[in-house]
């Protein structure tokens, strides 16, 4: 092969396995060396260089500077090593150079495969340096095949393994599908570098948003935090220190274009933009977003957040079960207890205004009893004191009645006490006093201080003699004395 043809070759070869030039003529070297060494230089340390320019090639035995000799195919001594090389060391390897011998069939065969096998070592070793240095990056690739439940993706240069617990429950993948991954690892196994990926790793939500939104790749808007349950929902906690900077409004976009593409990309899933705040209650209810909070509590000591919110928004606040408030939690760090604004009125004795409420009630309800019970003793010192006069009239009489008629009569006044003298009686007088003797009296109901009347067998003599009052009298002696005692 001429020199020119080698050349070209090698270039080829460097362009078709995506390799520098230098690693391919080292390659081709180490191929040429072991084929030399394989049948007339088997004791001997070969070592082969060509020339990039011209592609000659050179080949020389190495021998190591040493003490004493005890191998002289590959050592040799310090002072034999400085007649070639005044500036020899000890350890150092002498290069002499010796003719180019061609070799057989069976040592151009063992250079072939040299050379390919130094080529895939190449080639994982650039595929691991290329990658490694990627690891917490995203990558696009397309689906390839599915080997049990691992999928195999091709980023391009190399194969990366997709393994189940890294994949989302509700994706499906198929063949030929390309999506974007988050490289987790990248280690050296015994088939080559294996890079693994994940599609529900959280940071695949912030590399997305650095690709979609200029202001956080730029650091002008800062992601603070990220809580994430693959392909349902996630919150991303959002701060600017620069002033006009919206940093919710930048990671939206107009009309929301930027997160929907984020959203597109994640097949749907739901995404929370939040505003985070450096004091612990404010993020705590941002983070329950979009739920409104009315009261936030933080114990420190078990690092808990009592929240209160709204009876109408209780639900919202935990989410579909309980999703909204465990990726609060997740957000915020802080142990989340959401209650509703009735109980917890009920738990700590209800808000200042509801206290001030409850206070003047019973206040009024005070003042309205006391009225009552003044009202209460005043009807009875009234009833009191119009009992009185007949209380003072059974005292004087005690078989007295009050009887009632059809029309009402004055009360008759008791005549003055006359002088002892004979009482002159006229005829008329004594007849009509008869007369009424002997009719029927008439039937009345009778009315008296706690008893029943005794009924007309009583003797009506008796009845003559005493004082005649109405009912209606008393009541109105009754009224008027209560209208006067009344305030």
């Amino acid at each position: 092969m001429a020199k020119n043809e080698f050349l070209v070759a090698i270039t080829q070869l460097a362009a078709e396995k995506n390799l520098p030039k230098e690693v391919v003529f080292e390659a081709v070297e180490a191929a040429l060396a072991s084929a030399y060494k394989r049948d007339d230089l088997a004791t001997s340390d070969v070592v082969v260089k060509i020339d990039p320019d011209t592609g000659a090639t050179s080949v020389f035995t190495r021998k190591t500077v040493v003490e004493e000799v005890e191998d002289e195919e590959t050592q040799i001594t310090l002072d034999e090593a400085r007649k070639s090389n005044p500036l020899a060391q000890m350890e150092d390897g002498i290069d002499t150079e010796i003719a180019a011998q061609y070799s057989g069939r069976v040592a151009a065969q063992t250079a072939k495969q040299v050379v390919l096998q130094r080529l895939r070592e190449a080639e994982r070793e650039v595929v691991f340096e290329e990658y490694a240095g990627k690891e917490g990056d995203i990558a696009s690739g397309e689906m390839v095949r599915m080997e049990g439940r691992n999928v195999i993706i091709d980023l391009g240069k190399a194969e990366a393994l997709l393994p189940g617990s890294e994949q989302v429950r509700i994706e499906h993948y198929r063949s030929g599908q390309r999506l974007k991954y988050y490289i987790l690892e990248v280690y050296k196994a015994a088939k080559g570098p294996q890079v693994v990926v994940s599609r529900t790793h959280k940071n695949l939500v912030r590399r997305l948003f650095e690709l979609e939104v200029p202001e956080i790749s730029k650091g002008i808007v800062e992601i603070k935090a990220i809580a994430r349950e693959a392909g349902f929902r996630s919150k991303v906690a959002v701060w600017s220190d620069q002033e006009g900077v919206d940093p919710v409004g930048s990671c939206v976009g107009l009309r929301g274009i930027r997160i929907q593409n984020i959203v597109n990309e994640l097949n749907g899933e739901r995404i929370d933009i939040v505003l985070w705040n450096p004091e612990p209650s404010r993020f705590v209810a941002h983070a329950l977003s979009p739920a409104q909070v009315v009261h936030v509590g933080l114990d420190e000591a078990t690092n808990t957040a009592e929240v209160v919110v709204p009876d109408r928004q209780l639900s919202l606040a935990i989410g579909k079960e309980g999703q909204n408030a465990r990726l609060a939690a997740k957000l915020s760090g802080w142990r989340i207890d959401i209650k509703g604004q009735a109980i917890y009125e009920e738990i700590m004795g209800g808000l200042p205004e509801a206290e001030e409420k409850v206070v003047e009630e019973a206040a009024a309800e005070e003042t309205a009893e006391e009225a009552e019970g003044l009202e209460e003793a005043a009807v009875a010192e009234t009833v009191e004191a119009s009992e009185q006069p007949a209380a003072v009239a059974e005292a004087e009489e005690p078989a007295a009645e009050v009887t009632t008629v059809d029309e009402p009569v004055e009360a008759a006044k008791p005549e003055p006490a006359a002088p002892a003298a004979p009482q002159i009686r006229f005829a008329e007088e004594i007849l009509v006093g008869d007369r009424e003797q002997t009719e029927a009296p008439p039937k009345t109901k009778t009315w008296s201080k706690g008893k029943k009347s005794a009924g007309p067998a009583r003797d009506t003599a008796v009845k003559a003699k005493r004082p005649k009052r109405s009912k209606r009298v008393i009541l109105e002696e009754e009224d008027e004395e209560y209208e006067y005692e009344s305030p």
